[in-house]
């Protein structure tokens, strides 16, 4: 059957632009759909935020190409330094002790999308921009989507549509694939700061009793801060002034990085954990935030998304060598299968984290002072937790 291409990725984002960059060379007719025009992406608020790039992370990056154009934009994390406010326990985790360049690097959205976006381009691909998905169906041997671009209302047809396109996802609400969510009645507060002393390339992680505070290096002596209130709380930091939001701030850290300023506008999220009931749906497979959206405790959420690419890529390319339909029903069940260990195993460290440092039973709150104080000592549990923030826990992609 005619069709006008291979494979069709519903958003311009992160996760469709690296999925593109995989296939580029594999012979497969591309086109990606996006609804915001480039200008309007790098522009978006959302650039601002800080992404931390797990090292199983930069390693696909590397394979895909993207790593060597990003590398100096990029800020190392040597050391990672979690700990419990008021409590005795802590664990210091070091690369130099892993004998690795570093657990991680931290860089913002809006670099890597720009450089990503600008590979796309150099390479080719058809880009449908700006133009949003209104319609789908789904036959034999290929699906048919509907788009409008203004008052423009056209169709196109792909072996295979992927769902890139980010937690309002488009496609996974034409295709009435059902959530679980599960609400954290937490608020993420996202600023940066500048530090009067330098953070030294260590990301710290402070549990609080309201939820963890995450501060993450960036340039010289910069931090994003990542710091999770119940929803009550952060309303109030968030409609006080910048003066009390810092002192506030300031009260939770401490001064371990001297004083602090802020250097960028205090933004809030509501966080809770979200997950599709399905991964796919007739020649559908829907991937990253459209399929799972974390809280950010453990910086998991990108880092997920980006094995979810790369393991799809990489099942397109075996399926495509071997003359196999890239959008049939048993190759779309291989790969949510596939993706199912590490989805639960991740969304489980994850969700488990949150649930036991946002506790403050007294029984709760010993054991795993305890806990972080003994596997301070252990090196093998410290090794475990190491890779698991690493992203290296499980299987990477044979892409990377």
């Amino acid at each position: 059957m005619q069709h006008d291409y291979d494979l069709l990725i519903a958003g311009g984002g992160l996760a469709g632009n690296c999925l593109a960059l995989a296939l580029k060379n594999t012979g497969l007719k591309i086109a990606i759909v996006e609804a915001n025009t480039r200008e309007q992406q790098y522009n978006s608020p959302a650039g601002d935020r800080a992404l931390a790039l797990a090292a199983g992370t930069v390693k696909m990056f590397e394979r895909l190409g993207i790593w060597q154009g990003i590398h100096d934009s990029a800020t190392a994390i040597k050391n990672i330094h979690v700990s419990d406010q008021g409590h005795f326990g802590k664990v210091r985790l070091s690369a130099q002790k892993e004998q690795v360049d570093a657990l991680g690097y931290v860089i913002t959205a809006r670099d890597i999308e720009a450089h990503v976006a600008g590979l796309v381009a150099e390479a080719g691909i058809t880009l449908i921009c700006p133009a949003r998905l209104v319609g789908l169906m789904a036959g034999n041997s290929m699906i048919n989507v509907s788009l409008k671009r203004g008052e423009e209302a056209f169709s196109v047809s792909a072996k295979l549509l992927v769902g890139a396109d980010g937690g309002n996802s488009s496609v996974r609400k034409l295709l009435e694939i059902g959530q679980h969510v599960t609400e954290y009645r937490q608020t993420a507060l996202v600023t940066t700061i500048k530090s009067s002393l330098s953070h030294n390339n260590i990301a710290f992680e402070r549990f609080t009793r309201s939820g963890p505070l995450a501060l993450l290096p960036v340039d010289k002596n910069h931090c994003a801060v990542v710091w999770t209130r119940s929803n009550e709380d952060a309303a109030a930091l968030m409609s006080g002034s910048e003066a009390d939001f810092l002192a506030e701030l300031q009260q939770c850290f401490g001064y371990k990085l001297g004083e602090f300023s802020l250097v960028a506008p205090r933004r809030a999220f509501p966080l809770s954990l979200i997950r599709a009931e399905n991964m796919t749906a007739a020649r559908t497979v829907i991937i990253g935030n459209a399929v799972h959206q974390l809280h950010p405790v453990a910086g998991q959420g990108f880092n997920l998304g980006l094995r979810d690419v790369v393991q799809l890529a990489e099942m397109i390319i075996r399926q495509h060598e071997a003359r196999q339909d890239i959008g049939s029903a048993d190759f779309l069940s291989a790969y949510s299968n596939a993706r199912q260990k590490d989805h639960d195993r991740t969304i489980s460290f994850t969700d488990g984290v949150v649930r036991i440092f946002s506790n403050d039973w007294l029984a709760i709150s010993a054991a795993r002072n305890i806990g972080l104080a003994l596997m301070d000592h252990l090196p093998a549990a410290k090794t475990l937790l190491t890779r698991h923030a690493m992203g290296l826990a499980g299987r990477l992609p044979r892409l990377s």
